[in-house]
Order: structure tokens, then sequence, then C-alpha cells
């Protein structure tokens, strides 16, 4: 049996060369739709998320940016969070930022709970929407392993990284990943 990938882009969906919409095409991952991507609601969001997993049990979320506050707040929330093998949170967005307020305002602040499954957070050292810093604080809040990606600012298809085999492994280790949680 096949873990299923939900793919869980940020504000603004992620466009036809980002390496979330390169691996939904390559490899028949489910892309959790949203009803606004340009007006996000973190409640609604959270909902879409939660009927998005109650379809596929056992699944692995590789969320980016915004999506990544995503997992966190609907982890926090969720009773079926356990179900879960694991998080790829790559880039995550610093909501709480004073200019992000206007437009995510439902986005902060941001849960700092650890969250119940394995979860791996790949930062850039040049992120435009959030410092290695604060994503440092988040993976440790989180309970994440941090991968440093180095200068690969927002990791989106302006980083040119195509298919991001380097991300692709992270997922790799997620999805063959059978250690019990807490180790």
């Amino acid at each position: 049996m096949t873990t299923p990938v939900l793919i869980l882009p940020g504000w603004h969906n992620s466009g036809p060369s980002h390496w979330q919409s390169l691996w939904q095409n390559a490899h028949g991952y489910i892309r959790v739709e949203q009803h606004s991507w340009d007006w996000p609601l973190r409640g609604d969001w959270m909902i879409q998320l939660e009927e998005a997993v109650l379809a596929n049990p056992n699944a692995v979320l590789v969320a980016h940016s915004l999506g990544c506050v995503l997992v966190a707040a609907w982890a926090s929330h969720s009773l079926i969070a356990h179900q879960i093998k694991g998080a790829l949170l790559v880039a995550p967005a610093d909501t709480e930022r004073p200019e992000m307020q206007q437009m995510l305002h439902s986005w902060s602040p941001i849960v700092r709970e650890r969250m119940p499954f394995p979860s791996v957070v790949a930062t850039s050292r040049n992120d435009p929407y959030c410092s290695f810093m604060r994503a440092s604080a988040l993976a440790h809040a989180w309970g994440s392993r941090l991968v440093d990606c180095g200068m690969s600012g927002h990791i989106n298809a302006e980083s040119n990284l195509g298919d991001w085999p380097e991300g692709f492994a992270l997922l790799q280790d997620l999805l063959k990943e059978e250690v019990p949680h807490g180790h």
C-alpha cells in the first residue's frame, strides 16, 4: 500500500514550475485545494486539510510557506493529526511580521506546539519571508528536524531548484520512516 502524499501550497498557490507542482505531476500526489488562494483564512484552510486527511489516512504532508503554518495550526486542533505519517515543512512563512498582518490577519499567532508526527523543516538562510533564526525557533517548537538549505531564497520556483531533488530525498526519508515518534 502506498502512502498518500498531500501537497499543501502556500499563499497564492504553487505555480506550474514550483517543485510542489512538478512533484504532483510526476508522482500523482494530491494537492489540497483551498477556496481562496489569495485571501487565505486559517480556519477555512484547516477544514480543507482535515477533509483531505480524512480521505487519505496515514498521509505524508508536503507543505510550503503558509502551508507550514497551516500544518502547525491544524495539528494542534485536529483529533486525527496522529494519523499523519510525517510532514515536510518547507520555507515556513513568518505570518507574525507586521507587513503580513493586514493580508494574513487570521494566521497570527503561529501555533508553536510539538506536532504529533515526525517532521522536517527545510529552510534557507536568505528567505525573504522568514529569517533563519525564526525558522529554527519554529522547528524547535514543532519538534521538527531542521535542514539548512543554504542560500535558496523562499525555496520556490524563483529559487530555480527545478524539481528540487534534495527536498525529494527528505520526502523519501519521511515516507519510509517506520521509527516510532519521539525518537
